[in-house]
């Protein structure tokens, strides 16, 4: 009695078909951790960071052109955190502790980081507190971001390269950054 517990031989010109079942079963075990990392209209994770492409970006109160304006970025390449989307739009928080939704063409997924501390930051050859500077950061300014890596980030600014510390720059944290939405 066959399908009733008691186990039997696979016979030998037959060997395929349990190997694809036990391919096919291994490969829809690995599907929701697939879409799990696809369940945004973009594909890409949320929170994550992003630039505004244009030095005028409207920010709107919900996702729609319809929706009110609630204020201009006049800042093109300033990171903001998505932490919302749908197919068009992105609900963004931004280094002030704003939040507003923004079109999509008006963003771009190159990162840039800002200096969020009131100080100059330096800009070091290694990520090493005693490296050579190479440039300073002045406090509210932009640089691109390379990457980062045990608390030193690797920025690019105007020529220079170099290494700074990741713990006074706004862009970096893997954190949501608003944790309410704030209204201007």
């Amino acid at each position: 009695m066959d399908g009733q517990g008691e186990p039997h031989l696979i016979e030998r010109d037959n060997w395929a078909a349990p190997l694809f079942a036990a391919v096919l079963l291994c490969a829809l075990s690995c599907l929701p951790a697939q879409a799990a990392d696809r369940a945004t209209p973009s594909g890409y994770p949320v929170p994550r960071y992003i630039t505004l492409k244009f030095d005028e970006v409207y920010a709107r109160a919900g996702p729609g052109e319809d929706h009110r304006l609630l204020w201009v970025y006049r800042v093109k390449g300033l990171p903001v955190q998505v932490v919302a989307e749908n197919s068009e739009w992105r609900r963004v928080c931004d280094p002030s502790g704003g939040v507003a939704w923004v079109h999509k063409r008006l963003t771009d997924g190159r990162r840039n980081v800002l200096i969020a501390q009131a100080t100059r930051v330096a800009v070091r050859k290694k990520p090493k507190a005693d490296a050579q500077i190479v440039a300073y950061l002045n406090p509210r300014s932009l640089a691109a971001l390379t990457r980062c890596d045990k608390g030193w980030c690797k920025v690019r600014l105007d020529g220079a390269s170099g290494w700074t510390q990741a713990r006074g720059l706004w862009g970096v944290s893997d954190a949501l950054q608003c944790k309410a939405p704030a209204r201007r």
